[in-house]
């Protein structure tokens, strides 16, 4: 009644919200918080310093070894990158099952990606905020105040950090955001292109685990070019100097071929070493060990692939492996 709210406020009780928490009538209205609200928050900050986040989903293959007892299917993606393109946080994947048997034995601290567990594999209130902290904490490692531009939603609390600022885009917004723009459909289009790649005879594996799927989700990440990312902002009008050019949903270049490789590497002229070097015999020949099978090379890329699980002391580790497979993979593909 409003003898409690007059008793309230003579003790200094009523506290205030949080910008996320205004009521709908205290709420600028679409046209005003993007013609005029969102213009004066991105002066204040370069875009290096302006990132949006949202969420997406992804299916995993049917059949697919580590999903846990669940029947869930699909993967929730958290993404998080920044105007510049120059900045991508890793991934935060929510799935089904809590201690998926996959991921046993594997370093999770150190890996590209992370895993956790939510209802339906759907991203929750404790779930974000804890990647919030995270994220927080990483800008204070850095020494830098950002601005982080995300959709209001159950699932989003807002919190008062250090180092970022939270401001929630209003959900009638005429302005989509950066990753409905484009960026999260690149990241698909890159993870459809490596599960079709998926060579289960050459391999000698069946359907990609759980675990699997989540190190092709942060090589199909990294495929996604910052020149996207930058575009998609600009289109959506995230940065400072948004003009109302039209997004280029270009994928990012893939490996170059083995013709730009022989073009770009050594002449074609150039002498080679063919048949016996003078002075060597046939029993030194003999001692060569032959040439490996692709299944052969396959199976000690995931040799090599676990022992980085188990024992990496970086993420950046991963990087490098990443290339080595995908050099394999265009040097068997011819």
């Amino acid at each position: 009644g409003g003898w409690l709210a007059r008793l309230g406020a003579r003790h200094g009780l009523a506290g205030k919200k949080p910008p996320a928490e205004k009521s709908d009538a205290e709420q600028p209205t679409a046209e005003h918080w993007a013609g005029a609200v969102l213009p004066g928050l991105l002066r204040s900050y370069a875009p290096a310093e302006i990132f949006a986040c949202g969420e997406t989903a992804v299916l995993l293959p049917a059949g697919a070894p580590g999903k846990g007892e669940s029947t869930g299917e699909r993967l929730t993606l958290l993404l998080c990158a920044n105007a510049s393109g120059s900045e991508k946080v890793p991934l935060r994947a929510v799935g089904d099952s809590p201690r998926p048997r996959c991921l046993r034995g594997v370093n999770l601290e150190q890996m590209p990606w992370s895993y956790r567990a939510g209802s339906l594999a759907g991203l929750t209130a404790p779930l974000f905020a804890e990647w919030l902290r995270e994220f927080n904490e990483g800008m204070r490692r850095q020494g830098k105040s950002v601005l982080l531009l995300l959709a209001k939603h159950e699932a989003h609390p807002y919190l008062q950090l250090s180092n970022v600022r939270m401001v929630f885009v209003p959900p009638a917004t005429a302005l989509a955001q950066p990753l409905d723009r484009g960026i999260a459909g690149d990241l698909k289009g890159h993870y459809r292109r490596r599960l079709l790649r998926w060579l289960p005879a050459e391999r000698g594996a069946g359907q990609p685990s759980l675990l699997d799927v989540l190190h092709m989700l942060a090589q199909a990440w990294g495929d996604v070019h910052p020149g996207l990312i930058a575009s998609c902002f600009r289109a959506a009008g995230f940065t400072p100097d948004a003009s109302a050019e039209a997004v280029s949903l270009t994928s990012a270049p893939g490996l170059l071929s083995r013709e730009q490789l022989e073009r770009d590497g050594d002449p074609a002229g150039a002498d080679g070493d063919e048949g016996m070097a003078e002075g060597e015999d046939a029993g030194e020949l003999a001692a060569v060990p032959p040439c490996p099978s692709e299944r052969e090379v396959w199976r000690s890329l995931a040799t090599l692939r676990r022992y980085l699980e188990c024992q990496a002391t970086s993420p950046d580790l991963f990087q490098a492996f990443y290339e080595l497979e995908d050099a394999v993979h265009m040097v068997s593909a011819g």
